[in-house]
């Protein structure tokens, strides 16, 4: 089996895509999945650590810190987020997938072992800056690799899944935060960088999968690297039939046509994203706004809430609860978004969660919740909403071309930042006014304006899964090539074969 090349040499017949999308699931896919998901659980690990070791910092036995300085740490991490998505993305699509998420990682774990040995607010923050832009250019290369190598009929619920693992680095940072910021097991001005520490031991650990990661197949096809294509996707096979498993051949009318490799200016991507295809690139802001704003409005002032309107004494220890039923949210879910639809369930688990917030909202308002009944209620509010939160990151490296699909991640994840950067300032404000100090205790003076602020960012969410009804694409069991052709494509035949075409030994 392979893939054909016309005469003319500006012509190429490509069965890349129906090859990829036909394969059974096997220890690449595993191997594919741990290697690059692990972004996920970074992030989660570095938020969650980033927000503990803040009061570490004030101390003078560390690097004394003032309150405004670690906000001001907080935002260059964002920051640099949204820099090295903008700057990586770009690199992604212009070299590769493979050469970026090497080099991605290798700038957090760097820039991250750097921030535990800051020996002065400035080095502190610049590494700060540096460690957010590794993370967020690992966001473009590696949601464009895990989609384009996972086969059609598994890139929902594997994309989704990898998404909600993010919460299982907030609970790795929750569980660490007790043993390493605890004065009494660790000197104070260790503890913190050995936590920061932490991130980077998961990212080693990790490190030698990743050179076994290929080149995506689809990005040398489209990048005038037709024969590089074809041994990628020879050298999966191989591994596969050695395993025991028979493929059987494709057909040749499946192959996408393409007359040249494409070069995309700047200029002509925002053309691409604001002009031709202008409804996905709404679709895709809308769905990441309105989670993003859901997301940083609610975590960021999780303890807060605990600790001012219920006072509960270590707000903290409700962070596993929490955690835990945003992390099985999109495992248990995830699948119906390749079965049900991707439509349909994106706009169900954002209208549902959208709802149940109202809810709690309105229960909170009435006085009608327990510390322990507003955790459950989050708890069941996010384990559908992070299964919804998912499905941005999967609508927006699914719809757009290969040739632009890293460039469009990190276009809509900078503007989503963006707007979901306010969320926190804004509850923050909200709390600070509704829970006033008084001698050595906090007064709740109203809770309406809280109250208030939930149902608003319910309707937030609400009107995100209407866009998803609207303008959603049904992309489930789809090639990435049936849902957006290759800029360079003159013909894309359906190129997702039954599975039935598949056997095993």
């Amino acid at each position: 089996m392979s893939t054909a090349t016309s005469g003319d040499s500006d012509v190429i017949r490509s069965l890349v895509p129906v090859r990829m999308d036909r394969l059974p699931w096997s220890a690449f896919h595993w191997r594919m999945i741990i290697a690059l998901g692990i972004t996920w659980i970074l992030d989660g690990v570095e938020i969650g650590l980033a927000s503990a070791i803040g009061d570490v910092l004030r101390h003078k036995e560390t690097l004394h810190l003032d309150a405004q300085i670690i906000g001001l740490s907080g935002l260059l991490y964002l920051a640099g987020e949204v820099i090295g998505a903008l700057y990586f993305g770009r690199q992604a699509d212009k070299v590769g997938r493979r050469k970026l998420f090497i080099v991605t990682l290798a700038l957090y774990l760097i820039a991250n072992g750097l921030t535990a040995l800051s020996f002065s607010t400035w080095f502190f923050l610049a590494t700060r800056f540096v460690a957010g832009m590794g993370i967020g250019g690992e966001y473009a290369a590696i949601h464009s690799a895990i989609d384009e190598l996972t086969p059609a009929r598994y890139r929902g619920r594997v994309d989704i899944a990898i998404a909600g693992t993010y919460w299982a680095g907030a609970m790795v940072a929750a569980g660490a935060q007790i043993l390493l910021l605890n004065p009494e097991l660790l000197p104070i001005d260790f503890g913190w960088r050995i936590s920061l520490l932490l991130g980077p031991a998961i990212g080693m650990a990790i490190w030698p999968l990743r050179k076994y990661i290929p080149e995506s197949p689809r990005w040398q096809m489209t990048h005038g690297f037709a024969k590089e294509a074809e041994a990628t996707v020879d050298k999966i096979e191989a591994d596969i039939r050695a395993k025991g498993v028979e493929l059987t051949p494709v057909d040749p009318a499946h192959a996408v046509i393409m007359r040249r490799k494409e070069y995309v200016s700047y200029g002509r991507l925002l053309g691409l994203l604001f002009g031709t295809y202008i409804k996905r690139t709404i679709l895709s802001l809308g769905l990441m706004i309105t989670q993003s704003f859901l997301y940083n409005a609610i975590f960021f002032t999780y303890t807060l809430i605990l600790a001012d309107f219920y006072k509960v004494a270590k707000p903290s220890v409700y962070i596993f609860p929490f955690a835990l039923g945003n992390l099985l949210g999109p495992l248990l879910i995830g699948r119906f978004f390749d079965t049900v639809g991707r439509r349909k369930m994106i706009s169900l688990t954002y209208c549902t969660s959208a709802v149940l917030l109202a809810v709690s909202g309105w229960l909170f308002y009435k006085g009608a919740l327990t510390a322990q009944t507003q955790v459950l209620l989050w708890c069941v509010i996010f384990f559908i909403a992070s299964a919804a939160a998912s499905s941005a990151y999967l609508t927006v490296s699914e719809i757009y071309p290969v040739e632009i699909r890293a460039q469009a991640i990190s276009v809509v994840f900078a503007i989503a930042q963006s707007f979901g950067a306010t969320a926190p300032f804004i509850f923050g404000t909200i709390i600070a006014d509704a829970v006033q100090p008084v001698w050595w205790t906090r007064i709740v003076i109203s809770r309406t304006p809280m109250a208030i602020a939930y149902i608003g960012s319910a309707v937030i969410m609400f009107g995100g899964g209407l866009i998803a009804w609207f303008l959603g694409v049904d992309a489930e069991q789809k090639s990435l090539e049936d849902v957006a052709p290759p800029l360079a494509a003159t013909e894309t035949p359906h190129v997702t074969p039954d599975p039935n075409e598949i056997t095993q030994s």
